[in-house]
C-alpha cells in the first residue's frame, strides 16, 4: 500500500510539471505543417494590463506579428475594450482560467469545471469567439483537468521555451532564454500581465519584444497565433 501511494505521489508530482504529458495531452510545439511554413507561436499570459498590453499590441503591429493571449477571465472582465482591441488587431484570445489561482492544480473536478467553463463563457462574450486552447495557471495541472478540457473542446498548451519575464529583471537574460536554439515550430511564453520591471521601471516584456521580433525575422521565421498555426488540424 505504501509503495502504491508513493508511486501515485511520484506520478502526480511529475504530472504537475508544466511540460509533462503524463496527465493528458499537452501541446509543446506547433504542428509540423506550421514548422514547415517557418512559423513560431508567440503567446502572452495573465493580461490584459492597461499599461503593458496596448504598447505590446503596437509593437506587434509594427512588426506584422500575430500572437495568442491567454487571459484570466477575471482580469479580462475589467478591461473589455482591451480584449476587443486584441481581437481587432488579428490576435487570438485563449483561456487561462477565471481567477488564475495558485491553487488551481489542486482543485476538485467540479471546481475545475466551473473555473474553466466560466472563463470560456466570459471570454467568448467579450471577444466574440470561443477559445480553442487552454493554459493552466503557471502550467500546473492535475489528472482531473484533461476530462474537463475534453468536455469543453479545449486543448492544453504549454510551451517550448519561456523567458521567465515575471521574475527576471534583465531583458538580455530573458531574450537569451527565448532565442538560444530557437527553431520553427517553437511556442514561446511571455507575459503582458504580472510583468517584471527593469531597473528603470519599464515592463521587461516591452524591452524584450522588439529585439525578439528582430531576431525572429533575421532567422526567417514568422510569429503567428495558435489558431493560425493549427489551421490544418
Amino acid at each position: 500500500m505504501l509503495a502504491l501511494l508513493g508511486n501515485h505521489l511520484v506520478l502526480g508530482g511529475l504530472g504537475l510539471w508544466p511540460t509533462s504529458r503524463l496527465v493528458g495531452p499537452n501541446i509543446l510545439r506547433l504542428p509540423a505543417t506550421a514548422a514547415a511554413r517557418c512559423e513560431i507561436g508567440l503567446t502572452f499570459d495573465d493580461g490584459p494590463d492597461v499599461q503593458v498590453t496596448p504598447r505590446l499590441l503596437e509593437l506587434l503591429d509594427r512588426y506584422g506579428a500575430k500572437a495568442s493571449f491567454f487571459l484570466a477571465a477575471k482580469q479580462a472582465a475589467l478591461h473589455p475594450a482591451l480584449v476587443q482591441d486584441i481581437v481587432r488587431r488579428g490576435h487570438s484570445i485563449e483561456n487561462h482560467s477565471y481567477n488564475h489561482s495558485n491553487a488551481f492544480a489542486w482543485y476538485g473536478l467540479g471546481r475545475l469545471h466551473r473555473e474553466v467553463a466560466s472563463s470560456q463563457a466570459l471570454i467568448a462574450t467579450l471577444s466574440g469567439r470561443l477559445p480553442a486552447f487552454f493554459r493552466a495557471p503557471m502550467g500546473l495541472r492535475s489528472p482531473l483537468l484533461d476530462p474537463v478540457l475534453a468536455r469543453l473542446g479545449l486543448r492544453h498548451v504549454a510551451w517550448t521555451r519561456r523567458g521567465f519575464d515575471t521574475v527576471k529583471r534583465d531583458p538580455d537574460e530573458v531574450l537569451r532564454r527565448l532565442i538560444n536554439g530557437l527553431a520553427a515550430g517553437d511556442v514561446l511564453l511571455l507575459h503582458d500581465g504580472n510583468a517584471a520591471r527593469t531597473r528603470d521601471g519599464e515592463a521587461v516584456v516591452l524591452a524584450v519584444l522588439p529585439r525578439l521580433l528582430d531576431a525572429v525575422a533575421a532567422m526567417g521565421l514568422k510569429s503567428v497565433s495558435l489558431p493560425m498555426a493549427f489551421q490544418d488540424k
